[in-house]
């Protein structure tokens, strides 16, 4: 087995076991105090937020220039640079950061400043870990950085909540302990880094500026930063604004039901990796129409095997929630599970629309498109938060609308410039499937037992869409029960 087969089969089961370990968590302990869980989640989001400022794309520059700073000699030279860069960019960072709420000290207010303290080191910590995450990466090794990057955090959050609820340690004990997860990580980083080739500090700067190699550095390190911004705000800022808008309980509540939604996105964990030559390939050649007929095949796997797990979520959910504690609280949320779900559906019937342009001489409309959808969560998250009384309902309904968008933009793109899609019939023959499942479990009555109608409910769901498929011959569910598609789960 070569070394990318091994490390890509030890990073697939350390991701699942992580997704397991989140869920299982979110689901079962973290609701015993959703006012706690709020805290850990707002904290995270939002340091990582407010992360690429600091990095400002340097991490991806030490993975753009490795080859040839190896090739010279300079590679542990640039690596040096680079860290010294993130200390930089974090003074100023900090200088502004104090300087903005001493100008404007009614915002005070905010769980920003109450816990800079905490926020504020953290990022320190997360930025200099991930430009050794990137480092390391250079070297094909994936799993250690994988353990650091994925499952260092969830740790970090189910120990802290344990310490604080089950052993009655104080919130500042408990968040000790959270972020000394992070900094026993980038400890590991360095340890790890130096065990793959010794770590020789070097701040010189003759290198950079040799041909002006700066400019370039700096260059491509502004395009990662926009791109890498863009992402992250898209998708933290709503822990970030529930916690300034709403409360810590209310952000505990829509944690939650994103960990139990998460359960929709299984068919596209690996399936990217083992998609990602064959696309690079197909445009490399211009092979478009091969390129549309893979499109839709993969987007049509995804969307039906989503609308499979979907389904028995919406069934299932409300006898769910009657096994966990404080579920009431979740019962109420529970449009956010519609709402939310049907997004992440739709996200998953677009298939690989991003990874095709970013393999594409267009990568950098990804930049502008992922711009618009963190513009566009924050102004709808704003605008629901300030302007309705909907609560979470507003934000999953702001992020709903923001991701369709961001979906649709990126369909038209792709349509436009290679002639693909990955929008079929067959799609439209699967949804109204899987609604007629769902409508029929709901309609039916209900088992005195919750725990009967959280196994009845689902079952029926999976047994008429099967049904359905037999029939109509949507979806090749056969070519996804054999032994190849197991094994391939675990390539990379």
């Amino acid at each position: 087995m070569s070394v990318v087969a091994r490390q890509g089969f030890k990073y697939s089961l350390i991701g699942y076991f992580g997704f397991l370990l989140g869920t299982f968590s979110a689901i079962f302990i973290f609701p015993r105090d959703m006012e706690f869980y709020g805290k850990l989640r707002y904290i995270m989001p939002t340091a990582e937020m407010l992360l690429p400022i600091v990095v400002f794309g340097l991490s991806f520059s030490n993975v753009k220039f490795f080859h040839q700073t190896q090739k010279d000699g300079k590679n542990q030279n640039f690596l040096s640079l680079s860290l010294l860069g993130v200390g930089i960019n974090f003074l100023i960072f900090t200088a502004i950061f104090f300087l903005f709420f001493t100008v404007f000290p009614q915002f005070k207010t905010l769980e920003l400043w109450k816990m800079k303290r905490l926020i504020l080191p953290l990022i320190l910590v997360l930025a200099l870990s991930a430009v050794f995450n990137k480092y390391i990466s250079n070297f094909k090794r994936i799993v250690v950085p994988n353990i650091f990057e994925n499952l260092f955090p969830k740790l970090a959050n189910l120990g802290a909540f344990c310490l604080f609820f089950y052993l009655g340690v104080s919130e500042k004990g408990s968040y000790a302990f959270f972020f000394g997860m992070f900094v026993f990580s980038f400890l590991g980083y360095i340890f790890y880094a130096n065990k793959l080739e010794k770590i020789k500090p070097d701040f010189n700067t003759d290198y950079l500026k040799k041909e002006q190699l700066w400019k370039e550095v700096l260059s491509y390190s502004f395009f990662g930063f926009l791109g890498n911004i863009g992402n992250y705000i898209a998708f933290r800022v709503d822990n970030f604004m529930i916690g300034e808008f709403l409360n810590f309980e209310e952000n505990g509540v829509y944690s939650i039901i994103l960990s139990v939604l998460s359960f929709i996105m299984i068919p596209q964990m690996g399936l990217f990796n083992i998609s990602a030559p064959i696309i690079n390939k197909t445009i490399a050649e211009g092979n478009y129409e091969e390129l549309d007929r893979f499109h839709k095949k993969t987007s049509l796997s995804l969307f039906f095997l989503g609308s499979l797990l979907f389904s028995c979520i919406l069934v299932g959910f409300p006898y769910l929630c009657d096994f966990i504690k404080n579920g009431e609280q979740l019962r109420q949320a529970e449009p956010v599970v519609w709402i939310l779900g049907f997004a992440m559906l739709f996200d998953l019937a677009t298939g690989f629309n991003g990874h095709i342009i970013s393999l594409s001489k267009h990568y950098r409309f990804n930049i502008v498109v992922m711009l618009f959808l963190a513009l566009t969560t924050i102004g709808l998250n704003w605008l629901f938060l300030t302007r309705t009384h909907l609560g979470i309902i507003g934000i999953a309904m702001a992020t709903a609308i923001s991701l369709t968008l961001f979906n649709i933009i990126k369909i038209v793109f792709n349509f436009v410039k290679f002639k693909v899609s990955p929008l079929t019939i067959e799609m439209i023959y699967a949804a109204i499937i899987s609604t007629v499942a769902i409508t029929v479990a709901i309609i039916l009555p209900d088992f005195k037992s919750s725990f009967a109608n959280l196994i009845y409910k689902p079952t029926l769901v999976l047994g008429i869409i099967f049904t359905g498929n037999y029939f109509m011959n949507i979806f090749p569910v056969e070519d996804y029960l054999n032994r190849d598609f197991f094994r391939s789960l675990f390539r990379f």
